[in-house]
């Protein structure tokens, strides 16, 4: 994964500082998504206590166990090393890595909505506002960039080189 500027294998030094990781950020759950996963769960009680509460007890909590497994298993990961990018389940070398701009507010609504480009890849959590837009620049690729949520655009930002979508208007203002 290095590229021809990157160190030598027999610098194990700037090797490890190469995949040393500069961010890192799961998108977990925000504590409403765990209310609302609590009164599915409660929903279940009333389905089965016609036939026993016990039931109904024990069926909310295997259902509450299941929402729960899976809201889990799908929190994506954000990692940022010296020379890769991770997003969820997607991976790209920094080298092809272009413009990064951060949003927040109606900006961001707006980069999920109306501004969402139809081959953008996405790693979108609805409990979290902000996003980040990562430009992807290999030719080989026909995704024009990546939107990701982040609690923490800028700090992502940051770590990539880029800027913040308010910061950038200031500069051209």
């Amino acid at each position: 994964m290095h590229d021809s500027s990157s160190a030598s294998p027999a610098d194990p030094g700037a090797r490890a500082a190469d995949s040393s990781v500069l961010y890192e950020e799961r998108l977990r759950p925000s504590m409403w998504i765990w209310l609302v996963a609590v009164m599915i769960s409660a929903l279940s009680i009333l389905v089965f206590v016609p036939i026993g509460l016990e039931i109904g007890l024990a069926a909310a909590a295997v259902v509450f166990i299941i929402i729960a497994v899976l809201l889990r298993a799908s929190t994506p990961r954000i990692v940022v090393t010296g020379t890769t990018l991770q997003v969820g389940r997607a991976g790209i070398e920094r080298a092809h890595v272009g413009e990064v701009t951060g949003y927040r507010g109606d900006d961001a609504t707006h980069q999920r909505g109306p501004a969402l480009h139809g081959l953008a890849f996405m790693c979108i959590r609805g409990w979290i506002d902000p996003v980040v837009r990562i430009q992807i620049t290999d030719e080989r690729d026909r995704t024009p960039y990546w939107l990701t949520s982040t609690r923490d655009p800028e700090r992502l930002v940051s770590v990539l080189g880029g800027t913040m979508a308010r910061d950038a208007d200031a500069a051209q203002h």
